[in-house]
This record gives C-alpha cells, structure tokens and sequence, in this order.
C-alpha cells in the first residue's frame, strides 16, 4: 500500500508547474491591497475592506485568504469591515520552522486585531480557521462579539488521501515535498460537491504559494502539531452567539459533526447548505453570504423549538 501511494506521489511531482507570477495573485485586480504585519515574529499579510463593525475571517488549512474572494465584498457592502489574512504557514505569510499549535494561532489572531486596533470582532473561521475562531473566543470572550463557525474542524476531520500520507512519519516528508500542481487540484475538488464549479483560475491562485520551499514544512508542522480534535467536551463554553454553517455534501467534515457542535453551543443555529461540500463559501457563496450577513445585522435566526429533543439523538 504505502509503495502504491510512494508511486503515486512521484507521478504527481512531475505534473509540477510554475505559478502565476506575483502581480496576479489574489488580490489583483480586486481594488483590494495586500499589506503585511509583523506578528509574533512572522509576516503575516492581510487584506480590508469597508468601514464599520469589525468582521475577521480566518480560513482553513492549505487555504489563504482567497478563500473569502466570494465573501469579503459583499460584507463590506452591508457596512462592515472585513477583514481576512494569510494565517503562518499558508498563502504568502511567513512559513517558520515552529508555531502551528492551537494556543500559538489563538493568539497570532488576537495580535492581528490588537495590530489593527480592533477592540472586538465577529469571528468567521472555516475549517481548521473555525477552531481557531472558537478558540479564541473561548480564550478572549470580550474581544469576540460574535462566531460563525463553517465547516469547522474541532472534532476531528476525515483528511482525503494525499493528506493522511503526509501524516505518515516516513512517507510525510516526501509526500509534502513532492507537492504538484495536480496534487492541488486532488485536494481542491475533494472540498467541492461539485468539482466542475472550481475553475483553472482558482486552481491557479490556491497553488500559486505551493511551490515555497518552506511550504511543505510547514503543512507538516500543522498536521503534527495542531489537534483538529481539540473543541471536543468545550464548546459548551462559549459565550457568544454562534451561526453554524455546514456543506450538505461535506465528506471532510460531516454534516452531523456540524449539528453536534450546534448541539453543544449555548446559543446557536445551525444552516445546511444544500449540494455543497466542504468548501461552501467558495462553492455556494449565494447561500452562505445572505445567512452571514442576516447574523451580523440582525444576529441568531430563531432556534428551532424541537433542537433539544434532536439533541438526544446526536
């Protein structure tokens, strides 16, 4: 088996490509402009738009704030400040050789509103960025107003196949190594319940920082050091009101995992998102941007009366 996947990854190195060069990667062409901060030693570049209540998105593992090109402006529209950035060891912030803990990313994300003046925030976490987000908000509760967690990893994660490879102690090092540009794409689609919906483009922008030699390590050092399971047994405290979002085709990340963190939160709604899997904002971005934006104007949607007898059945 683990000669099968060796010869695998060695057919996908040699589908290596060059990425699009810097002037065109995200956020080009947008009117938006990447800037950098200095954070915990790390550069950490982020973009802004609009003016109002802060609204601080944070994505998912091996993704980059491109990952909200769907939901930043429509929320900037609807009077907020949206706020996203390239969290360490993704996109093109720095890629140290340590640093990818829970209670290390926690607290970059507070460094990052106090760099920015941002006193409180809603907190928009994707994935591995929603345990982040609920992290913080458990840590933080006065810096966060409120939470929406979308596919959020917390109670462990089913990784696809050249994921789990790169868990391995000895294939690890090679399968990140030997990171391709049809490799991405693998990846990608398995986030999507439709992959036709991803287009060259995107493909283009998400591979765009695989190439950086410290990459690799990097996503070794998160998969080591990060524990996806890490929310199990805590959510129960937080605080804040919660808007949770879930793919209906999510085979990362199951729908039932979504309902169950739903379950254990004080105050909170769950959303399905019909045919869309893993990366809903990206995939379903009409469903998931009005349900967002509806919590950040007018806050829960009413809870349905029989969540506590479905409760028992999680």
């Amino acid at each position: 088996m683990r000669g099968q996947a060796s010869l695998l990854l060695l057919v996908l190195a040699a589908c290596r490509a060059a990425p699009i060069p810097p002037e065109s990667r995200y956020p080009a062409g947008t009117g938006l402009t990447a800037k950098y901060v200095t954070l915990d030693g790390s550069r950490i570049r982020y973009i802004e738009a609009g003016t109002g209540p802060a609204v601080l998105f944070i994505h998912g593992f091996g993704a980059s704030l491109y990952a909200w090109r769907h939901t930043l402006p429509p929320v900037a529209a609807a009077g907020f400040r949206a706020l996203a950035y390239d969290n360490r060891g993704f996109g093109f912030s720095d890629k140290p050789p340590r640093g990818y803990d829970n209670a290390t990313y926690t607290r970059l994300a507070l460094a990052l509103l106090d760099s920015l003046h941002v006193s409180d925030a809603v907190l928009v976490g994707h994935s591995m960025g929603g345990a982040i987000a609920a992290t913080v908000a458990l840590a933080a509760p006065d810096r966060v107003r409120g939470l929406v967690l979308i596919d959020a990893a917390g109670f462990g994660t089913r990784w696809p196949l050249a994921l789990r490879i790169a868990r391995w102690p000895l294939l690890g090092a090679l399968a990140t190594a030997l990171r391709s540009r049809s490799s991405t794409a693998g990846v990608l689609w398995s986030t999507y319940a439709d992959p036709t919906k991803l287009t060259t483009q995107d493909l283009d922008q998400y591979y765009a920082p695989v190439p950086d030699p410290d990459y690799g390590r990097a996503l070794r050092r998160t998969l080591e050091q990060f524990h996806f399971d890490d929310l199990v047994g805590r959510l129960g405290g937080v605080i804040q009101p919660t808007l949770v979002i879930w793919g209906g085709a999510d085979r990362w990340i199951p729908p039932a995992i979504g309902r169950r963190m739903a379950a254990e939160l004080q105050r909170a709604a769950f959303v399905l998102v019909p045919r869309a899997g893993h990366a809903s904002p990206e995939e379903a971005p009409n469903v998931v941007n009005p349900a967002l934006i509806a919590f950040l104007k007018q806050g829960l949607p009413h809870v349905p009366e029989n969540l506590a007898s479905v409760r028992q059945g999680w």
